[in-house]
């Protein structure tokens, strides 16, 4: 079995509740468990800025899968929530689920990028990450904890709980 991190986002619809349903689709995958899912966040649109909020979420698996395999059963997962990929990059979407790491390994192919490429420069994906592995040492980036407090404070700051008692 392998450890994996998976990021979780949605800006369109009801966000909260499609991350819920997600993290339980998620753990429905084959030769997969859900070992933990962090607090949800609200987080400023990043790339395309002129669009709602986004909720993110990191989710902690164990799985038996290869990484291509997990990425494409992630992919069906967002195309049954309605997910379609005509938009703009970085744009409004129901539904975003991305491999951050998949245990120790690198891989740098056409479709599949791990650790994720922009893992380190993103505080909507350090900020849950750290919630549940903050001593994890992402292959070739360094300990989460670590990337995130490399990360100015004003991107720190704007990833809010999306319930402020969890903070």
């Amino acid at each position: 079995m392998t450890r994996a991190w998976i990021g979780l986002g949605s800006n369109l619809g009801a966000s909260a509740d499609t991350l819920c349903r997600a993290t339980r689709a998620i753990d429905a995958l084959p030769d997969t468990r859900l070992v933990a899912c962090s607090p949800v966040y609200r987080t400023p649109p990043w790339g395309v800025t002129d669009q709602p909020d986004f909720l993110n979420a990191v989710a902690e698996l164990e799985t038996a899968l290869d990484c291509s395999t997990l990425l494409e059963r992630l992919l069906g997962i967002e195309t049954d929530f309605g997910r379609r990929r005509a938009g703009p990059r970085w744009g409004p979407r129901v539904l975003d689920l991305d491999v951050l790491v998949f245990g120790s390994e690198v891989i740098q192919t056409a479709g599949l990028q791990v650790p994720h490429p922009g893992l380190a420069e993103r505080a909507f994906v350090l900020v849950p990450l750290n919630d549940l592995a903050p001593e994890l040492n992402v292959p070739g980036r360094g300990l989460v904890k670590q990337l995130l407090a490399a990360l100015p404070a004003e991107e720190r700051d704007g990833v809010r709980p999306l319930n402020p008692r969890q903070s």
